[in-house]
């Protein structure tokens, strides 16, 4: 009878509280579909890590060595970098490379929190790994994060997924403090059209080199990326882009949400560092936005045609969710302002500057 209760018995108070933390994980996936690709697996996993004596974790539990074997040699991260790759089409940043600015302004947010948290205490490495939050890129903060503070890799992740799926909640209020009316209703032309086949084919090539010259430390994160993108754009792996966009994106985000969730252990989730964590992240993500709102405004200083400056929020790498909010901003105050590709074109730039922001992060505290 004794072994029978053992986990009954054997339950603590934060224990149960991170069950619960779980149920509302799980319930915000289903409910309001807040990343549930990520919140449910995370969720459910939650649970299986904080009842007592698990044999799911431990070291021949399985979600602990999936951990071993996914996380601690970042496999997963890099494994989904190539299915966000084969999803991503260049097209619209292409047409408008200038957009590319965009998406480094929009990184301002990560270099704050890290002067912001190292200023509060946190070790270097750990503060990096905490404001690496604002490139609203999961991947790329468990990438960091796993090298700099795996002991933070709960509270991180939880944290990144969770402000991605609050964006359209967070950025439009942030916008609407930084811009008028009239800023707001700006139009932006999209020239409609095609990019020749040789152009798409060298991009993800080009920018593999630049960055791998210019920024070692972020050659396997933006290689795996462009990779993706380059099985999409050959035109001859029709199957397997289909294959990186669906089966292996699928099946990597559960694993990686899942496994993450090994982390979330009740004795070392529930302390004062992970609220301060929450929020130090919350603060990345606000001041990123602010940066690509007011470099959009400052560019219009010198500028005869405006920018809307409401696109350059998309800097942030919360794709497509980001375009699609300023485009729904713009459309409530006109009707006829059009901004979801000039806000596209922002958004996949953003995509390949939090990247390579990581990579910074890696080769200057390496």
């Amino acid at each position: 009878m004794e072994t029978l209760f053992t986990g009954l018995l054997g339950f603590q108070l934060k224990q149960v509280i991170m069950i619960v933390v779980g149920l509302v994980l799980i319930w915000l996936a289903i409910r309001h579909k807040y990343e549930p690709t990520l919140l449910l697996p995370i969720g459910f996993g939650t649970i299986m890590t904080n009842i007592p004596y698990s044999a799911a974790i431990g070291e021949h539990g399985p979600l602990s060595i999936l951990f071993r074997a996914g996380i601690d040699t970042e496999l997963f991260p890099l494994l989904i970098f190539i299915a966000i790759g084969a999803m991503i089409d260049f097209t619209p940043l292409l047409k408008n490379p200038f957009m590319l600015l965009f998406g480094a302004a929009a990184q301002f947010g990560i270099f704050v929190t890290i002067i912001l948290a190292a200023a509060m205490g946190f070790p270097i490495k750990e503060a990096a790994s905490i404001g690496i939050i604002g490139a609203a890129d999961g991947p790329t903060s468990i990438y960091v994060a796993n090298r700099f503070a795996p002991n933070l890799l709960g509270p991180i992740s939880v944290a990144a997924y969770s402000y991605m799926a609050l964006v359209p909640i967070i950025q439009p209020p942030v916008i609407k403090l930084l811009t008028s009316q009239k800023e707001r209703q700006i139009h932006m032309d999209y020239h409609a059209g095609d990019v020749p086949k040789i152009v798409k084919i060298i991009f993800p090539i080009a920018i593999t080199i630049i960055a791998g010259i210019f920024v070692p430390a972020s050659l396997a994160l933006i290689g795996f990326l462009m990779f993706g993108n380059l099985i999409r754009e050959s035109g001859v792996l029709d199957s397997l882009s289909k294959s990186a966009q669906n089966e292996l994106g699928n099946l990597v985000t559960i694993l990686l949400g899942i496994t993450i969730a090994s982390k979330m252990q009740g004795e070392t989730f529930l302390v004062p560092q992970t609220l301060l964590i929450l929020a130090l992240g919350l603060i990345a993500f606000i001041f990123d936005t602010a940066g690509g709102v007011l470099f959009a405004k400052l560019l219009n200083l010198f500028r005869k045609k405006k920018i809307n400056p409401m696109i350059g929020a998309c800097g942030i790498s919360a794709f497509p969710m980001s375009a699609r909010v300023i485009h729904q901003m713009g459309q409530k105050e006109d009707p006829f302002n059009f901004l979801l590709m000039p806000a596209v074109s922002v958004n996949v730039g953003g995509q390949i500057g939090s990247v390579i922001a990581g990579g910074l992060i890696l080769a200057l505290l390496a």
